[in-house]
């Protein structure tokens, strides 16, 4: 009896404590919002890419939780060959929001895993069968920073710069 009371005392401590971390939380669909900004990737020139972004709330009062959904193409001719890459992303990212003083401006950091799906492909016109393409699924890593600015109670402007390490799993 002694036994099961202690592990009934442990079992109600236990989700008193939890209980009061989740009622720190703020997890929950918040907001969607889109971006568009340079991508730069290696052995290619800069691209423009797109992306959404859902922002699920808060984890604590520091830390703040959003997914990414992002796409970018890149193609060039050259010697009358054609060549295009693509990336389409999805990433769930975790930010520490740093305390500073102005209610305008909140710097962060952040990292999370991304999970990317490329697509390359290449064509000699002219040449028949002389054209080839390739797909593949790469995991990544998104570390980044940037400042949120509010621009109304309904809206925030962000200033971020994501790098991605896209070959983490070879």
């Amino acid at each position: 009896m002694k036994k099961a009371l202690v592990v009934l005392g442990l079992a109600l401590f236990c989700t008193g404590i939890s209980q009061n971390a989740w009622a720190k939380s703020n997890l929950g669909f918040k907001r969607l919002g889109v971006d568009v900004g340079i991508v730069d990737p290696e052995a290619a020139g800069s691209t423009v890419g797109f992306g959404v972004v859902a922002d699920l709330g808060r984890l604590s009062p520091d830390i703040r939780l959003s997914t990414h959904l992002g796409y970018w193409n890149k193609s060039e001719s050259s010697f009358g060959a054609d060549a295009s890459v693509r990336d389409i992303s999805v990433a769930a990212r975790a930010s520490y929001m740093f305390h500073v003083n102005s209610p305008k401006f909140q710097p962060y950091v952040g990292a999370g895993p991304s999970l990317h799906f490329f697509h390359a492909q290449v064509n000699v016109p002219g040449f028949p069968g002389m054209s080839a393409e390739d797909s593949s699924t790469k995991l990544g890593l998104d570390l980044g920073g940037g400042a949120s600015m509010p621009l109304s109670p309904k809206a925030n402007m962000f200033g971020e710069m994501w790098y991605t390490l896209s070959d983490i799993d070879e």
